[in-house]
């Protein structure tokens, strides 16, 4: 049916959860394809155990490359990117199989709504250690948010060609800080007007254990903010921001396709502040902190 691809650094607990939650929670047989970074913490022995294709780096590659590389390895048409630290909710494959028919083509992104660290907020655990999984079963329906438009998150479906066409992740975003906007970007550069977040495919979220972590790493954060943010900026000459709130119109109710921006007053005005802010990181911050961005990538 699907091709979940999903990247884990040495977070086996919740690996291991994520995955027996598709397994447990699935009306149709899905391949599994985790992308493994270092993987001494016995990650790779499970997944031989448990019989599952896997990409595999001895380093941290991130995000982006490790998806690159699991996408590789997919037999079925359509992508599912997903986190190691999500469990998904019963009936979940059978919601989307369902979208997928109604809208009768491929040139959609399809995402699901987050519970606890995301859209819907239902604790039910912060931690693999003390998720009440039984609690959230019983309870999980009762909690809703809308379909809502310009989603640019995961978990998210795609088609394995349109994938392809824009060549996954732009791995200039490793880590992964500000690559799911930027793929958004280029499937809307392709053409794609369907941005759904689907509110009935939901899956508990714990909260990015990994990106905790790290997120104050060069590689993520810089002394004025995400490092991802610039690049994009730098790529695509507007700000994720004003991607999202202009011409995605995230996080407002889905009533179909993606049209032109409206373009008013807000808009004109923001995109000017996206111009200011392009020259300064260009010719100044850029000038001040050369090997930070690797601008000669990007330009």
């Amino acid at each position: 049916m699907f091709s979940i691809i999903i990247p884990t650094l040495n977070n086996l607990q919740y690996l291991k959860l994520c995955i027996n939650s598709i397994k447990k929670n699935s009306h149709f047989k899905h391949e599994i394809i985790p992308h493994v970074n270092i993987g001494n913490d016995g990650t790779l022995d499970f997944l031989k155990k448990e019989n599952l294709k896997y990409s595999f780096t001895e380093y941290n590659a991130g995000i982006c490359k490790g998806m690159n590389m699991a996408a590789k390895k997919v037999n079925f048409d359509y992508i599912l990117y997903a986190h190691d630290d999500f469990y998904f909710c019963p009936g979940w494959d059978l919601i989307l199989k369902n979208e997928v028919k109604d809208l009768g083509h491929n040139d959609f992104y399809l995402s699901g709504t987050m519970v606890n660290n995301g859209q819907i907020q239902f604790n039910c655990g912060d931690s693999i250690d003390n998720f009440d999984e039984k609690k959230f079963l019983e309870n999980f329906k009762k909690y809703n948010y809308y379909d809502f438009q310009g989603s640019t998150w995961a978990p998210h479906l795609i088609h394995k060609d349109l994938w392809n066409k824009v060549g996954g992740f732009s791995e200039e975003f490793s880590p992964g800080t500000g690559s799911d906007p930027d793929l958004n970007m280029k499937l809307w550069s392709q053409g794609v007007r369907i941005f759904k977040g689907i509110n009935d495919f939901k899956v508990y979220h714990f909260g990015s254990i990994v990106t905790r972590k790290y997120k104050n790493h060069p590689s993520i954060k810089t002394e004025s903010g995400s490092r991802g943010g610039k690049i994009f900026l730098l790529k695509w000459g507007i700000s994720i921001n004003f991607f999202k709130k202009h011409i995605l119109e995230s996080d407002t109710k889905f009533i179909g396709p993606l049209g032109r921006p409206k373009k008013n007053l807000i808009y004109y005005f923001n995109l000017f502040l996206c111009k200011i802010n392009l020259i300064y990181i260009k010719y100044i911050y850029n000038f001040k902190n050369r090997n930070k961005l690797h601008i000669d990538e990007i330009n």
